[in-house]
């Protein structure tokens, strides 16, 4: 009787491990809203797309006219001797001493007629700004995936903290009952040595459990900025829904025309090449329409050989306005040299836009067929926990008639939380296959966390069951 006890409690325990709790927990959609806040990829993603996006004003800012304004006020004091000729023919030495002061302003207007590198600059501005709206676009898809990616983390370490924990509890059942039957004589004390080795094996196994669980909530909480225990997990009616459309080719193809990593490597070699044409304007002529006004106006004393100073006294006015036409002739070579720079650039750029191309494929074509055979496995999985279920109950049978070991029932009890791990694993996988063909598709949104959040309910942490566990005994 004691022995069907021990058994009923070890399924009742598995069956526990298998279904959610009742806590308050936070839900992946509100992670993913703190991170949005918090996360400093995201933030430096915003900062460089608004850096960015001022390519466009400066770009269009040097084709306008350019107006400058110059002023200066000078003094200057001198003084000197020469030697000169009267009327009479005499020759004599003068001493002079000069006070001046002289103050002029200048306005300057400059127009550009003709410049090549402002008209590429203008053309690159735009492919500058699609970039960078690209490159936040995938930031935050990015943003998306990493934080369903950690947040499974959790709940697959508090899987596994929960099967160590209860295997090691049944454990601990059995290494009782072993020694119960060892003390009236029905085994032989190897069994009793088993299932202590056992039972030591479980302890360490958890204790390294709990390690694992505090580093995925740390990973976490670096996207976070706060330390997140509760988390939502997925229900028993979660949706497990082939990609669709359902053909591989057209998955594909939808990421070759939206991929956002794609598109920002195209625009990168759509930039390097630009950038040759901006260097070679280093060979070409520039012309400018210059116009200026302004005025100077200078007042001085003089004095000869310390007579009474004579003012003379000057001022004046001048408008322009022309036309300037320059022609570089010779540079030293490095007008060809940073042309030959930027051909070497594009080169490299339509090479890594290649390598993109072939790893947007490879990642579409992954996610896909990932999608599909964690379909497929969590159903066999899923039938694998009923298996697992049912081969320990005819294991714990068998030990009771004397044709099974403890070992065999250890073995059985370990199967079945390996099992149990395994299943919620396989339906976290394929949430995060679907999620990460989104994203090579380029249509990864945050409306598809919010249809997640349908399936996803409220369950303990371990922290909270171990802590139930230990006051009901």
């Amino acid at each position: 009787m004691k022995n069907s006890m021990s058994f009923k409690s070890l399924i009742v325990v598995a069956a526990l491990l298998a279904l959610p709790g009742v806590a308050s927990a936070a839900s992946l959609l509100e992670i993913y809203q703190q991170a949005l806040q918090s996360d400093p990829r995201i933030h430096e993603a915003e900062a460089r797309r608004l850096a960015s996006l001022e390519a466009a004003p400066q770009a269009r800012g040097v084709l306008l006219p350019q107006v400058s304004f110059g002023g200066e006020w000078t003094r200057t004091d001198s003084s000197g001797t020469a030697v000169d000729a009267d009327a009479s023919g005499n020759f004599g030495t003068f001493s002079s001493d000069t006070e001046s002061e002289t103050t002029q302003w200048q306005f300057t207007l400059r127009q550009t007629l003709f410049r090549w590198d402002q008209i590429v600059g203008l053309r690159q501005a735009d492919k500058v700004v699609a970039r960078a709206e690209a490159d936040r676009e995938a930031a935050q898809q990015d943003l998306i995936v990493r934080v369903t990616q950690r947040y499974f983390d959790v709940l697959a370490a508090e899987d596994r903290l929960r099967a160590i924990h209860a295997n090691r509890t049944a454990i601990a059942r059995q290494l009782e009952q072993a020694k119960q039957r060892f003390e009236v004589g029905l085994i032989a004390i190897t069994a009793v040595q088993e299932s202590q080795a056992a039972y030591d094996v479980a302890v360490a196994d958890e204790i390294g459990a709990k390690r694992s669980l505090a580093t995925a909530r740390e990973f976490l909480r670096e996207i976070t900025g706060e330390y997140i225990s509760d988390l939502d997990a997925p229900s028993d009616d979660l949706p497990l829904n082939t990609p669709d459309p359902a053909s591989e080719t057209a998955w594909i193809d939808l990421a070759m025309s939206q991929n956002l990593a794609l598109i920002s490597a195209r625009l990168d070699e759509r930039l390097a090449r630009d950038e040759i044409a901006f260097r070679r304007n280093g060979h070409y002529p520039t012309i400018d329409l210059v116009a200026s006004s302004g005025e100077r106006d200078t007042t001085s004393d003089r004095s000869i050989n310390g007579l009474p100073p004579l003012p003379a006294d000057s001022d004046g006015s001048s408008d322009s306005i022309g036309i300037q036409f320059t022609v570089p002739l010779f540079a030293g070579g490095v007008t060809s040299s940073r042309v030959r720079e930027a051909v070497y650039l594009h080169r490299a750029t339509r090479e890594n836009l290649q390598r993109v191309t072939r790893e947007t494929e490879r990642q579409t074509r992954d996610a896909y067929l990932g999608v599909l055979s964690e379909i497929s496995r969590v159903q066999a999985l899923s039938q694998a926990v009923q298996s697992s279920r049912t081969a320990l109950e005819a294991t714990q049978a068998g030990f009771d008639v004397g044709t099974r070991t403890i070992v065999d029932v250890l073995n059985s009890q370990f199967t079945l939380y390996q099992s149990i791990t395994n299943y919620y694993q396989s339906r976290y996988d394929y949430i995060l296959n679907v999620m990460r063909l989104k994203q090579a598709a380029g249509t990864l949104q945050v409306q598809d966390l919010e249809a997640l959040e349908r399936f996803l309910i409220d369950r303990q942490t371990p922290e909270e069951e171990f802590a139930a566990e230990e006051a009901e005994e």
